[in-house]
C-alpha cells in the first residue's frame, strides 16, 4: 500500500502535533500551567517561554511558518548547548533529548515548510 499522498498531510500532522507540545513546555515556564515551575517574563527562562507558547501557537496553525521554525530551532540548539551539554556529551545522559528533538524538528518546517493544512497554505 502507497503512502505517498499522504505525506504531505502527515507532514501538517507532524507540525501540529510538535506546536501543541511545545505549547505546553511555553505555558509551563510562563504560567506553571500544566504544571511545573514559573519563571518571570524577564528572565532567559521567561523569554523561552514566550518564544515556545507564541511561536508554538503559530506553529500550530501554520502561519509565518519558515521563519518561525527557523527561529525556535535556534532556541532549541542555544537551549541544548548553554544548558544540557554541559551534562555530558550524550543527549539521554544529559536530559537534551528534547531540545534536541525540537531543534531538528523545527528545523525540517524551515526548510520544508508547514505542509498543506495551514494558513500559509491559504
Amino acid at each position: 500500500m502507497k503512502f505517498t499522498k499522504a505525506a504531505p498531510y502527515l507532514q501538517s500532522v507532524l507540525r501540529i502535533v510538535a506546536a501543541f507540545i511545545f505549547i505546553a513546555h511555553g505555558t509551563q515556564k510562563l504560567f506553571g500551567f500544566p504544571v511545573g515551575p514559573r519563571f518571570p517574563v524577564t528572565s532567559l527562562m521567561g523569554a523561552a517561554g514566550i518564544l515556545e507558547a507564541f511561536g508554538g501557537a503559530l506553529m500550530l496553525v501554520g502561519l509565518f511558518t519558515r521563519p518561525v521554525a527557523f527561529v525556535l530551532a535556534g532556541e532549541m540548539a542555544y537551549a541544548y548547548f548553554t544548558v544540557h551539554a554541559r551534562g555530558g556529551f550524550w543527549p539521554i545522559v544529559n536530559g537534551g533529548e528534547l531540545a534536541v528533538l525540537f531543534c531538528f524538528i523545527w528545523l525540517y518546517f524551515a526548510a520544508a515548510g508547514p505542509g498543506p493544512i495551514s494558513i500559509d497554505r491559504r
